[in-house]
């Protein structure tokens, strides 16, 4: 049986305009999309690009979008066929967590909204910065955030893939971070265009508003398991799904490690669902002879259904 991993994207991947074509064609699409409220629907399909960049905004909107072309995806082909385990990267574990059964899209949707305020909260509170340290081995970024780490926070917190890594922390360790890797031997470093330092052990309130704000749902039995960001490990115990929902706000995010994780453990196909193709980019730089692609648009999805109906008479 092919063994596939079914990837969802974070914040940053929004535009304007995303999923109508979903929208107009799938009726499971329509009513996951249907599920929000007018003014948000709005902001999604006719923008400004400023509201749906807005975290409040972007946050449900790319979860329900995201899970609305997976409805399509489930709608085109019988899934039942190949093994799956499914990941996403930061707000895309939301939508992993919903396409392998744990939650239901209302719920899912409660949750994210949620999660988006906690981190709006402690981000006013414990103001910050991120900022992509691109070309450097982890050693490095854990020695330049170390050196820097005498101006405030400075924590790698999104291992990305190879050569990519971002740190997070208070603007004035930040900047010096990012002062210190171009000496230090990386290619490049780029402060980021966010709101607040995220994954970091700044945003310890916002995950314990998330610990009692998790109480309040139960959640059901996967069908797949899940690459959890905070670990990296299949995990299908919902209980353990909650604890590491409620980690994973101020813990780094071990994509690399979990994409390796699936591909020792024989998954060698992995799609993108959602807008744009950042995870299909990562997984390329990651192991770029597994087969990657990607499903944002009507035309990339026929392309994916058509690979995958070939694999499967091909195993």
């Amino acid at each position: 049986m092919k063994k596939i991993v079914l990837m969802f994207p974070g914040q940053g991947s929004q535009t304007v305009g995303m999923g109508k074509d979903f929208y107009a064609k799938f009726p499971a699409s329509k009513n996951i999309i249907d599920g929000l409220d007018d003014e948000l629907k709005k902001v999604i399909f006719e923008g400004p690009e400023e509201s749906l960049k807005d975290t409040k905004n972007a946050q449900p909107a790319i979860f329900a979008v995201s899970v609305a072309m997976f409805e399509a995806l489930k709608s085109s082909i019988d899934l039942n066929n190949f093994e799956i385990v499914t990941a996403g990267h930061s707000l895309g574990e939301y939508s992993a967590l919903y396409a392998a059964g744990y939650f239901n899209f209302v719920d899912g949707l409660n949750i994210v909204k949620a999660r988006g305020s906690f981190i709006a909260e402690a981000s006013a509170s414990n103001p910050g910065a991120m900022a992509a340290i691109i070309g450097m081995a982890k050693e490095g970024v854990f020695d330049i955030c170390k050196q820097a780490s005498s101006e405030g926070v400075c924590e790698p917190v999104n291992f990305n893939s190879p050569g990519q890594i971002v740190i997070s922390g208070t603007t004035a360790a930040i900047k010096k971070a990012v002062e210190l890797a171009k000496p230090a031997g990386a290619l490049k470093a780029v402060m980021l265009n966010v709101s607040g330092p995220f994954h970091s052990s700044l945003m310890k309130s916002a995950s314990e508003k998330m610990k009692t704000e998790l109480e309040k749902y139960n959640f059901t039995d996967p069908k797949y398991s899940i690459l959890t960001n905070c670990d990296a490990e299949f995990t299908k115990d919902k209980s353990l799904i909650k604890e590491k929902s409620v980690k994973q706000i101020c813990s780094p995010v071990l994509w690399d490690v979990s994409m390796k994780n699936a591909i020792n453990n024989g998954f060698d196909t992995f799609i993108e669902i959602g807008p744009g193709r950042v995870l299909s980019g990562l997984m390329r730089r990651i192991d770029k002879t597994k087969k990657t692609v990607n499903i944002e648009n009507i035309e990339s999805l026929e392309n994916t259904v058509e690979q995958l109906k070939t694999a499967m008479y091909n195993v």
